[in-house]
């Protein structure tokens, strides 16, 4: 991992309830338009897929294999995408299961090819991503796979500062890349929107984000503090806040920031591991 959140994954497995529940991975690369998928993933599209038909019903496997196979004959870009779209729609409200659901959304997305269609399709990754139980295999797959289509929408129109904010997102949420060479670019894209829109919570917790993995932590120190001013109730902005402060070695800063989540943590757990926390960051001292 290239930030150093080892304790806010941990903190964070402890603070939330689980939101989404993920299937078992192999790989091999998906039918249709997502072969165009993402890379540097440890897990594929099609271990997603058939880990999610594990938990089907006979009868819902029998409905899946019939939209299935109609793209075997399906001659169309249009003909594709209307089945990829019956594909998301099953997933989504047949079988209750999200990341199916996202990868076709993906692959209908891809085929259309607007700048509605692709930043829609983005923004379903980009707003699961972003939740502080996603596990680290998925919020990548989840990363790699929002930057193809953020990609494709940013050729369609440079300018939508969404679209840049979220292509951030990709980059500094999950290990996407650790080429230098293709981060900092986007993280200045992302300074130019924040530059002129300072209120953007989201940008200013991917500039925070870009400051740790560039070691810029003093940087990163005031982009959280940026985050915490616009939303005193963001927990990633504080445990990043502290991350940076022991990384700086301002370790009585640390603990305020541990002692503040410990009040107002409503969970034993998380209380044990600020405790826990706490007094590392004492000995330190």
């Amino acid at each position: 991992m290239k930030k150093p959140q080892l304790i806010v994954i941990f903190i964070a497995a402890v603070l939330c309830v689980a939101l989404i529940k993920f299937a078992p991975r192999t790989n091999k690369a998906g039918d249709g338009a997502g072969k165009e998928n993402t890379e540097n993933q440890t897990i594929s599209t099609q271990s997603i897929l058939d880990g999610a038909k594990t938990g089907l019903t006979g009868s819902q496997k029998i409905s899946l294999l019939t939209i299935e196979n109609q793209l075997t004959t399906a001659k169309t870009p249009a003909a594709r995408i209307a089945i990829f779209k019956q594909l998301s729609q099953f997933w989504a409200d047949s079988a209750n299961s999200l990341t199916p659901y996202l990868y076709y959304t993906y692959s209908a997305a891809l085929l259309e090819n607007s700048e509605k269609s692709l930043t829609f399709a983005a923004q379903q990754f980009v707003d699961r991503i972003i939740v502080l139980d996603a596990k680290p295999e998925i919020q990548n797959w989840m990363a790699g796979t929002a930057k193809v289509l953020l990609e494709k929408a940013l050729e369609i129109n440079p300018n939508n500062d969404s679209s840049i904010i979220n292509l951030g997102v990709c980059y500094t949420y999950a290990d996407i890349s650790n080429d230098m060479n293709q981060l900092m670019p986007t993280i200045l894209r992302v300074k130019s929107v924040i530059d002129r829109n300072p209120d953007n919570e989201l940008g200013q917790l991917v500039l925070g984000l870009g400051g740790i993995i560039s070691k810029q932590y003093e940087k990163a120190i005031e982009r959280f503090k940026n985050v915490l001013r616009l939303n005193p109730n963001n927990i990633f902005a504080y445990l990043n806040l502290a991350d940076c402060y022991e990384l700086t070695n301002q370790n009585g800063l640390a603990i305020e920031i541990y002692t503040k989540l410990k009040g107002i943590a409503n969970k034993p757990e998380a209380r044990e591991l600020y405790d826990s926390k706490i007094e590392e960051l004492k000995k330190k001292n």
